[in-house]
């Protein structure tokens, strides 16, 4: 069998509930995966602690969207995990996409704010892999049956003054 690839790996929203279980999954699998990238909002002590725990120069330490955003064209990666919460994740976003690594999305505001623009922003169909709960099991649901399945789909407390149609990115 060949020897699995290692995905170079940043993390946006490190110190988040979803940060911190890809940290904890990305320990348990080194030779699988390696971080080289932190973003992180205001706990800039976690991130840090996060980063020295890594072995990961503290440059590739960053705080708030904006320098998140430009973290993706200072460092090269294979994987970009969004778990930003809020709008603000939508720049990073459209950075990850751009710069044609695969995004595992945790963001679902980046898909209810930007829908299109998120989708025309992929440079492949399948860059982006949904990670949180809702949108992860919609797109494994949509993976196990026919397309006539389908009617609709509901997505509980989701949209609020952003409601809308949304198309999603995954094959329906």
């Amino acid at each position: 069998m060949a020897e699995a690839l290692r995905r170079r790996v940043i993390i946006l929203g490190s110190t988040g509930s979803i940060g911190t279980q890809a940290l904890e999954v990305i320990h348990r699998n080194p030779e699988r995966f390696e971080v080289v990238g932190l973003a992180a909002g205001q706990n800039r002590d976690l991130a840090l602690s996060q980063a020295d725990a890594l072995g990961l120069d503290h440059q590739r330490v960053v705080f708030g969207a904006e320098d998140a955003t430009a973290l993706m064209g200072d460092v090269s990666c294979d994987v970009v995990l969004n778990g930003i919460t809020g709008s603000v994740g939508l720049l990073p976003t459209l950075a990850a996409l751009e710069s044609g690594a695969t995004l595992a999305l945790a963001n679902k505001e980046s898909l209810i704010v930007g829908g299109d623009l998120v989708l025309d922003a992929r440079v492949r169909p399948d860059q982006i892999v949904p990670v949180d709960s809702e949108h992860s099991a919609l797109a494994q649901a949509l993976m196990a049956g026919s397309h006539s399945e389908v009617a609709k789909l509901i997505v509980t407390a989701s949209g609020g003054p952003f409601g809308g149609a949304v198309q999603s990115p995954w094959p329906v």
